[in-house]
């Protein structure tokens, strides 16, 4: 089994087609369907099967395509992490990181590591809790920045920073903190993100343990909530790291009650057992070595 047949067996599993797989690769059709064949008769299973005039991947070739494509992904990792090896100032950094860090937290280390790295490539990915760690777990991010990582021993922290979740709602036009009481939240329209971020998962584990049920309403994004919540919509569980600027111009007030606000922490996770690419490894020294919200080293990579 070549690296060759198990791209091709991935495209094939990707697009449904064997045509569009040969398009992609630039190879004959014939050329793709001898692939495929090859590893079916290796393992000894199919792999895929005829549905009308497409390919429907079967039970097996699902469970195949997963480590077919981690292991793709591995040997790029290997491959750029030899070169990086060499030279880590002009590697390629892959980060993902879940949303709120994506967008709040990780730019201004991102330009100040670009200032003092300039020729350092650098590729972030922002998404769902769910969503980065599966780009960790399959070699396509090297460092993650989100909430604590799922356990199982397949991932390791390696530096932490505070992430204080605050309750707010609509401001009056200056900083300012309330202290509001059960009935008070529990009245209230409780501005959610969609299933899967780590964010609404914390909130609900809080109105659980306060034992309010507010009426809740889904919207896709930081931003949508933040500007929801300046104009009277509802309020909303949200790390400080994404409001600092509204709290302290008076758009969004403040809400304290017992448990809020909530301190977790942001993560930088890499796979465990793993060596850290170069690149990676010269990205959290500068997280670590930063003058200003640095994160502490929890762990050697």
């Amino acid at each position: 089994m070549t690296f060759n047949q198990l791209r091709t067996f991935v495209e094939v599993a990707t697009s449904g087609s064997v045509i569009e797989a040969a398009r992609t690769l630039m190879v004959s059709a014939p050329a793709v369907s001898a692939a495929v064949g090859t590893i079916e008769k290796e393992l000894g299973v199919q792999l895929v099967e005829r549905a009308g005039r497409g390919l429907v991947v079967t039970p097996a070739g699902v469970v195949f395509a997963r480590y077919a494509r981690q292991v793709l992904a591995l040997l790029e990792t290997g491959k750029a992490a030899t070169a990086e090896a060499l030279d880590p100032e002009r590697g390629q950094l892959r980060l993902a990181a879940v949303t709120t860090a994506g967008e709040h937290v990780v730019p201004r280390f991102l330009a100040s590591f670009r200032a003092r790295y300039p020729e350092a490539g650098i590729t972030l990915e922002v998404g769902n809790r769910d969503r980065v760690w599966d780009a960790l777990e399959h070699h396509q991010a090297d460092l993650v920045v989100g909430g604590r990582p799922p356990g199982g021993g397949r991932f390791v922290t390696l530096a932490t920073r505070p992430n204080v979740l605050v309750l707010v709602s609509a401001g009056k036009g200056k900083p300012s903190v309330r202290e509001v009481d059960m009935e008070t939240l529990a009245n209230s329209v409780v501005l959610v993100r969609e299933e899967g971020s780590g964010t609404r998962g914390t909130a609900e584990e809080l109105l659980d343990e306060l034992g309010v049920n507010p009426r809740t309403l889904t919207l896709g994004s930081n931003g949508a909530i933040r500007e929801s919540v300046q104009v009277g919509l509802g309020i909303t569980l949200i790390s400080h790291d994404a409001v600092a600027r509204e709290l302290d111009e008076g758009a969004l007030e403040e809400w304290t009650c017992p448990g809020i606000p909530r301190q977790r922490a942001w993560h930088i996770v890499a796979r465990a057992h793993e060596l850290l690419p170069a690149t990676a490894g010269l990205f959290l020294t500068h997280l670590v070595g930063a003058e200003a919200d640095r994160f502490t080293l929890v762990r050697e990579a």
